[in-house]
């Protein structure tokens, strides 16, 4: 008979891995023990040679769906002598050095869906239906190891048939902490004026009454509140939108589990169904077929939906019993954290939603929906959140002290390293408000303890003013600041360190450059921690400084001064304010000097009239490539490229103005031709570079590159010319990427200093 010890790693806490041991050992015939250690499962046994083999190669190979298991250490038992005839799951227990992995929320899987359906099951109906194979996770730990007594569970005492499935080893079950069942888990509350309804069948009754009425319900999720209402009813959205409020910027869409409604009103691919039906349940944006019947002001402007499937079992009672989709979008104001508390949510929606649903089981950090595109055939995250997140990545190279990375200002996200690991935040939201502020500080300290690792270094945005920089500056810790569009470029390469020399495009809205100017057209040649600036757009100062980002027509005006062309003004500026406009414009006052192909991507939707001020990041952009969507065959302009003085390889944009100001060509080809001239500037900047650089791979990098009809005809340019072409795939392309890019940065400056 041999003895062994295993430790095992990576995602095997909160998965059912230790029942999974368990049975298998039972089955091989192999005794011993498992449990919980510090972020590991140790297992230690004994048996024939044979059956020690195949317990092994199935503790990897036959691991449960959602677990991500990584054989840390093989070696002699430390009491092989205890180990009697039998297989037993011992208690957990902390440990040296901590291991741990978060796991993240999970949706609901196909065996409680069953029971959750079933009139004879005691759970019948039950919104919080979950077994150690799916439900919440992130949301409701509050420390490591992962046990009911650590999570937001831990106030709900099991009656005696939960207490039974949770102590029996063979049962799915065993030791799902968030277990609970009718008679002695969470229950549901219906909040309407002056009704107030307890009870879960009394609860959904009385909600989706009320969404049928046509009103907005406020209901509690998982990782927070969503807004609810009748994605079919026009007053219904429309009225949501001005009370939110949201004036243009898409709502999300719920659809039932079957697809059977959102088949008649979007075109999907198979890439599209996989991304919808994968466990992280993530909103995916999905093209709508043409008279889709929803409200026209779900997504105005526009021909993507962003859609999802239910992924809790509340949420999969609403949509099967109100029967039709419903808009689900986070329950917070634009740009801030989603609301997770029930007095904040009643207090800061009261003027929102005509009524509340709400439930007892504490949410203890809130988690946003993930947003992905699918881009080149491959589902890409836009946004990271809940079911994605906490993300981890393996680094290229161990790190030489832990680091924690704060990210930027919009989008943001943090990320903790240390050794080979990062782990990257939820979508955080933008900086600019104290909520946003405050979840950011938390969830950096949260992120340590879950871990277990003290940051010794903070890696921070370059810009002066970003809220994360000025944290970052605040700390008694050793400050290591990036550029912005190098840490976009290092996003990218960190994902594919095979690569040595890159040639990173990094296409964004602004960001600061080390000239002070506000870069975001730029080509960087090198690898993280090496990049040197060799492209880049034609410059132009931007009139009104920050105002450009929230109000398209300036770059338009912008790119037309600076080309020598008149910019034709709106009616409603007096003469005097745009002779004074065009005058401090001129004379560089309250102008920003850029290169950002955002802004011209700004510019050209302004100069086609489909916006000139925004509601929503992004929106001008947004409208112009579903405008050029509709183009047939599309020829581009010929952007000129040239050596500057100091060597740059420069892109002019300025024969996109006489594109746009050709009577002869309607505005979708106008779009169009856009997309495909700047996709090909890209080309020309690459082949032209690769010239005179050896070059092993290209990156697209930045938010621009959000933009699929770019991304898309972009990749395919360089691909055709023999360019090895990547753009993220886990990470976000956008301004989320940030930290993880620091990282790298960090990684690589400090691993090579020169």
């Amino acid at each position: 008979m041999a003895a062994v010890r295993w430790v095992v790693g990576g995602r095997v806490q909160g998965v059912g891995y230790r029942p999974f041991v368990y049975r298998l050992a039972h089955r091989l015939g192999v005794a011993g023990t498992v449990r919980n250690g510090a972020g590991v499962v140790e297992i230690e046994a004994h048996g024939d040679d044979d059956a020690l083999a195949a317990f092994a190669e199935a503790l990897i190979a036959e691991a449960p769906a959602i677990a991500r298991p990584q054989l840390l250490e093989r070696g002699a038992p430390t009491a092989a002598d205890d180990i009697d005839e039998g297989f037993r799951i011992l208690p957990s227990r902390a440990g040296e050095a901590p291991r741990n992995h978060v796991p993240p929320d999970y949706f609901t899987c196909p065996d409680c869906l069953a029971e959750l359906a079933d009139p004879g099951n005691r759970r019948y109906r039950y919104p919080f239906i979950n077994c150690a194979q799916c439900g919440p996770r992130y949301t409701l730990i509050r420390a490591l190891p992962y046990d009911r007594a650590a999570t937001t569970m831990a106030g709900f005492t099991l009656c005696p048939e939960c207490r039974r499935e949770y102590e029996d080893p063979l049962d799915r079950r065993f030791h799902a902490e968030p277990v609970a069942c009718p008679t002695c888990g969470p229950q549901l509350a219906f909040v309407g004026g002056d009704e107030r309804v307890a009870g879960n069948e009394a609860a959904l009754t009385a909600a989706v009454g009320m969404l049928r009425a046509g009103a907005t319900v406020a209901v509690k999720g998982i990782g927070g509140y969503h807004l609810l209402c009748d994605a079919r009813n026009e007053t219904a959205v429309a009225r949501l939108r001005a009370r939110k409020p949201r004036p243009h910027k898409p709502l999300a869409v719920l659809f039932a589990e079957d697809l059977r409604d959102l088949h008649r009103v979007a075109d999907l691919s198979p890439a599209h169904e996989a991304a919808l039906r994968a466990p992280e349940r993530p909103i995916v944006l999905v093209p709508l077929r043409d008279g889709h019947g929803l409200a026209p002001s779900v997504c105005p402007g526009l021909n993507e939906l962003g859609v999802l499937l239910p992924y809790s079992p509340l949420h999969h009672l609403l949509a099967a019993d109100f029967d039709g989709p419903l808009v689900a979008t986070s329950a917070n104001p634009s740009g801030e954290p989603v609301l997770t508390d029930e007095a904040e949510a009643e207090n800061r929606l009261a003027d929102v939603a005509d009524a509340f649903v709400h439930h007892n089981r504490p949410i203890e950090r809130p988690a946003d929906d993930s947003v992905l595109r699918v881009v080149a055939g491959r589902a890409r995250p836009l946004r990271l959140g809940r079911g994605l997140t906490p993300l981890e990545l393996e680094l290229p190279q161990p790190l030489s002290r832990p680091l924690l990375a704060v990210g930027g200002h919009l989008k943001n996200t943090v990320a903790l390293a240390w050794e080979n690991r990062v782990v990257i935040s939820p979508h955080l939201g933008d900086l600019d408000g104290p909520r946003a502020r405050d979840l950011f500080a938390r969830t950096i300290a949260d992120l340590q303890r879950l871990y277990g690792v003290r940051a010794e270094a903070v890696a921070c945005d370059a810009h002066p003013d970003y809220a994360s920089t000025r944290w970052a500056a605040a700390q008694a810790l050793p400050v290591h600041r990036v550029w912005h569009h190098h840490a976009h470029a290092s996003a990218v390469a960190g994902e594919h360190p095979a690569h040595r020399r890159w040639l990173a495009f990094a296409w964004d809205g602004i960001g600061l450059g080390p000239d002070g100017a506000l870069w975001g057209g730029e080509a960087l040649y090198g690898a993280p921690g090496h990049w040197r600036r060799v492209g880049s757009l034609r410059p132009f100062r931007l009139p009104g400084a920050g105002r450009a980002g929230r109000e398209p027509w300036r770059s338009a005006a912008a790119l037309r001064w600076e080309a020598g062309m008149p910019w034709p003004l709106d009616s409603e500026m007096a003469e005097g304010d745009a002779a004074l406009l065009r005058s401090a414009w001129e004379r560089d006052l309250n102008c920003h000097r850029s290169s950002a192909a955002g802004r011209v991507f700004d510019a050209v939707a302004a100069l086609l009239d489909l916006v000139r001020e925004v509601s929503f990041e992004g929106q001008g952009p947004m409208y112009l490539e579903a405008l050029a969507a509709h183009a047939g065959t599309t020829e581009a302009v010929a952007l000129p490229l040239a050596q500057d003085d100091a060597g740059l390889w420069i892109t002019d944009w300025a024969p996109l103005l006489a594109l746009l100001d050709d009577p002869a060509r309607a505005p979708v080809e106008k779009a169009a031709s856009a997309h495909e001239s700047l996709a090909r500037a890209i080309l020309a900047q690459a082949v032209t570079l690769r010239e005179r650089e050896p070059v092993d791979a290209v990156a697209l990098s930045g938010g621009v590159f959000q933009n699929r009809l770019l991304a898309e005809r972009t990749l395919a340019l360089l691909d055709a010319e023999g360019f090895a072409a990547h753009l993220g795939e886990r990470i976000p392309c956008n301004d989320a990427g940030l930290s993880f890019g620091q990282v790298v940065e960090y990684a690589a400056a400090t691993s090579n200093p020169s």
